[in-house]
């Protein structure tokens, strides 16, 4: 099973797709942490990657969804897995889809979750206050969030109607409490 979490940052998607791989036995996918074990590992898409990122420059499409072939080939995604942080754009989602195809497979589901702007600030105040200082993410605050917002509404919202097209968007309001969110997409993925 392939799914894809979007959401705005802050949403949950993070929490929710730990969820769903400790009681399912999926794999969550990072973007972010499949291009560092590339890169750590030496592979020839990790040395491109790493040549990229050293140049200042964001990751390809291409060498992105290569890497993504790569991980997907081992072993523990054999079950399902939950791609988290890609895709960001139609191209790349694009990308995806002819990859998939080639291995004969497909999204299985698209799950949004839904938070509006302004609880999205108040979860991140919250849980700066409850973080201790030396523990707070760096980017727990109204500036960075704002600032995230912003690239996700103009670069990641347009990707919902592609997926809806498709038959695969499944809208959870992530206004709800962690279980009821949960619940929800416990009843998607059946």
């Amino acid at each position: 099973m392939i799914i894809l979490m979007f959401g705005p940052p802050g949403a949950g998607k993070g929490t929710q797709a730990k969820l769903i791989e400790e009681s399912r036995g999926f794999v969550q996918l990072s973007t972010g942490d499949m291009l560092r074990a590339a890169v750590a590992e030496g592979t020839a898409l990790g040395k491109q990657a790493k040549a990229i990122m050293d140049a200042g420059k964001l990751v390809d499409d291409e060498t992105m969804i290569g890497i993504i072939d790569e991980r997907m080939e081992e072993p523990d995604c054999a079950k399902g897995v939950i791609l988290d942080g890609f895709p960001r754009t139609v191209a790349q989602a694009e990308g995806l889809d002819a990859l998939l195809s080639r291995k004969g497979k497909k999204i299985d589901h698209v799950i949004e979750l839904t938070v509006d702007d302004q609880e999205l600030f108040n979860r991140i105040e919250t849980r700066a206050a409850e973080t201790p200082e030396s523990e707070r993410r760096a980017d727990d605050n109204a500036e960075t969030l704002k600032k995230r917002l912003g690239v996700y509404h103009e670069q990641t919202a347009p990707l919902l109607p592609y997926y809806e097209e498709k038959g695969v968007l499944r809208k959870v309001d992530g206004m709800q409490g962690i279980d009821t969110v949960t619940a929800a997409i416990n009843k998607i993925l059946g």
